[in-house]
């Protein structure tokens, strides 16, 4: 008994592959479903990320945690007036890609600006990307958190702290 070997295309571009079969007890029998295709016609639509926050059933946790703010990136090129001319109190930290526990302190950074979100400006500075910046307020290893009021450094957190250093420095400086 002679087996199918052809392949063809239908219309709907699927592929489909012939079912094999032959006499012998060893053979394989078997057939590959095509998978679907999918277009812009498929009746599936995509909501902006604001309508599904929008959902009251989304769960409130979930909805907070997409809504927090975080620390922004800043360079060089921003550095004059994200920091130095900045009215509100800021905060920033540097960092390096490669550093573990500065993986650690940009959790608590991120905590931070959400809590003093309208108080506080968060930053966070890569020393590898920018090292002019790192080395003008030496900064000799990572992470080291710089907190500047007025345009001027006022204090600093050298290391990977538990939360409440920051916070402590932070309420310092606001009051």
């Amino acid at each position: 008994m002679a087996s199918s070997t052809s392949l063809s295309l239908t219309p709907s571009s699927h592929l489909q592959l012939p079912l094999f079969s032959s006499s012998s007890s060893s053979s394989i029998s078997s057939r590959l479903n095509p998978l679907p295709s999918f277009s812009s016609h498929s009746g599936i639509t995509h909501k902006p990320l604001h309508l599904h926050l929008q959902n009251p059933l989304l769960f409130p946790k979930i909805r907070s945690l997409l809504q927090q703010t975080r620390a922004t990136p800043v360079n060089k090129d921003l550095w004059d007036n994200s920091i130095l001319k900045s009215e509100t109190p800021v905060l920033v930290e540097f960092y390096a890609n490669w550093c573990g526990p500065c993986r650690m302190v940009h959790r608590v950074i991120d905590e931070v600006a959400t809590e003093y979100a309208g108080r506080l400006k968060c930053f966070v500075l890569n020393t590898d990307a920018d090292m002019q910046i790192a080395e003008e307020y030496d900064i000799k290893a990572v992470p080291v958190v710089l907190l500047f009021k007025n345009g001027k450094k006022f204090d600093a957190v050298v290391g990977t702290m538990p939360k409440e250093f920051y916070v402590s420095a932070i309420e310092r400086m606001l009051n």
